[in-house]
């Protein structure tokens, strides 16, 4: 039972196991599209874990069919795209420099900023009917996030396979490549990916120091990437510097804001 909530115009949090544990339930409306307003939120909710020491992990759930469809597609136009993309970038920022560790649980398509919301977690359970995939080239531009995290987490070849064709895999196939770590299947409360990150989080994680726990996973982002923030730094900056200047990103976004026409490719 939540001891507390407390609500921001696109998610909510819940306080479990006496404060120990957060459930942070993404509510943006249909698809889950997370755009500038929600990235603002979440970066106000992780200054709050700053605060927190107590908490020993954040299960990231969501409300809908689906985890999120991605970042705004709107918020990726040239006029916006250096407002959002620096929001969620410092979101991810956040994420790894305070450590607390995070489970994400998915069902539904998980695409785009939303798999890059996903990659942040150090364990994602699934639904059966999951669905993973980076479609941003498909539109003209790149994953920074997903290029940065996928190759340490599924491999080099399978991370090249879903960044260049933006075809997306299915639970079990996610599971096989490492990506997820639970499939959840069946009926009603069995197959609900949240409350498996939660019991697997209350089993686990509430009984342990806080504090060793936010090391330990600042340990596993070391491990993983020693360089995060400045490599990151550097896709951001490829983005809004170069690719933004070339005419098939904009025309891919624009695209498919005039109702998913086809792009009209200058191949620059």
């Amino acid at each position: 039972m939540a001891a507390a909530q407390e609500t921001y115009a696109s998610f909510r949090i819940e306080e479990l196991e006496d404060g120990k544990l957060w459930r942070l339930v993404l509510d943006c409306g249909k698809g889950n599209v997370v755009g500038i307003e929600a990235l603002t939120e979440l970066r106000a909710a992780w200054k709050r874990l700053a605060e927190s020491p107590s908490v020993r992990a954040v299960v990231l759930d969501h409300e809908g069919k689906h985890f999120s469809f991605g970042a705004s597609v709107d918020d990726h136009t040239k006029d916006k795209v250096g407002a959002m993309l620096p929001l969620l970038h410092g979101f991810a920022k956040d994420v790894v420099s305070l450590g607390v560790p995070v489970l994400v649980a998915v069902r539904g398509m998980c695409l785009g900023g939303g798999l890059e919301l996903a990659l942040l977690g150090q364990r994602i359970v699934a639904s059966d009917d999951a669905v993973f995939g980076q479609p941003e080239v498909t539109l003209g531009v790149f994953a920074p996030l997903g290029s940065l995290l996928l190759p340490s987490m599924i491999g080099n070849q399978l991370a090249a396979d879903l960044l260049l064709s933006g075809r997306t895999i299915g639970a079990a196939e996610a599971q096989d490549a490492g990506l997820v770590a639970e499939v959840t299947t069946g009926l009603g409360e069995a197959a609900d990916p949240g409350r498996a990150a939660v019991a697997w989080a209350t089993e686990h994680l509430v009984p342990k120091s806080a504090a060793a726990l936010r090391f330990s996973t600042r340990a596993l982002w070391e491990g993983r990437d020693h360089a995060f923030a400045h490599r990151l730094n550097k896709m951001e900056a490829l983005y809004l510097e170069e690719l933004m200047e070339t005419h098939d990103a904009n025309e891919g976004i624009a695209a498919f804001l005039d109702g998913r026409r086809t792009p009209d490719w200058k191949d620059a």
